[in-house]
């Protein structure tokens, strides 16, 4: 009996994206993250006055509704979403892709700050921020890669006729003089060789 034939493997599967560069992905995304939230809310702190301390980023005590430091760090992470989508878009480039990867970015954010405070975030505004700036990243993070995925393909050949394009009226022009201006037309001799033949002196009888 002969052995099953093998279905072939979908197109767009893992293929496309073995685990292995997912998983890279994911990491390279992350760390992105973390650091372009370390920039702004180090700039942020500077700005306000504020001491510069690792809770600024990783505690969710932090994101507190009754003092402005709270408040500031919410719109700097929202801000940070929008830098990622950037990232998103560089490395990702999907659009159908784009959900997994936000969601997987903000949920590995719930596990560091979960590990760093020994204790699940409780703060209704610290989750308020996190389904705000997931449903951003994925909103803008789709809509800037279809847009990328839509975008008209530029096949060879444009250079050329840009060129034939380019040519100017004069050149026309030109072209159009040099075989009118003088009136010849070619005739064949009886010796093979071509003469130039004056079309004003041919003679007018029938031939």
């Amino acid at each position: 009996m002969q052995p099953r034939p093998r279905k072939p493997r979908r197109a767009g599967a893992l293929k496309d994206l073995p685990p292995l560069s997912i998983v890279k992905k994911i990491l390279l995304l992350q760390v992105a993250y973390y650091v372009c939230a370390t920039i702004l809310i180090l700039f942020a702190a500077l700005v306000a006055g504020t001491a510069f301390s690792p809770d600024l980023i990783l505690s969710w005590r932090s994101l507190r509704g009754d003092t402005t430091v709270g408040w500031t760090l919410s719109f700097v992470w929202l801000l940070n979403s929008f830098f990622g989508v950037i990232f998103i878009l560089i490395l990702v480039s999907r659009s159908k892709l784009v959900p997994d990867f936000a969601l997987t970015i903000h949920l590995i954010h719930l596990i560091i700050t979960s590990f760093y405070t020994h204790a699940i975030p409780s703060n209704i505004l610290w989750w308020g921020l996190q389904s705000a700036s997931a449903a951003l990243m994925i909103f803008v993070g789709m809509w800037a890669c279809q847009y990328r995925e839509l975008r008209p393909i530029a096949f060879g050949g444009s250079s050329t006729n840009q060129r034939r394009d380019n040519r100017t009226a004069a050149d026309v022009g030109a072209e159009e003089e040099n075989v009118d201006s003088a009136g010849f037309s070619r005739g064949r001799d009886g010796g093979g060789e071509y003469e130039m033949v004056s079309v004003k002196e041919r003679p007018e009888g029938p031939v």
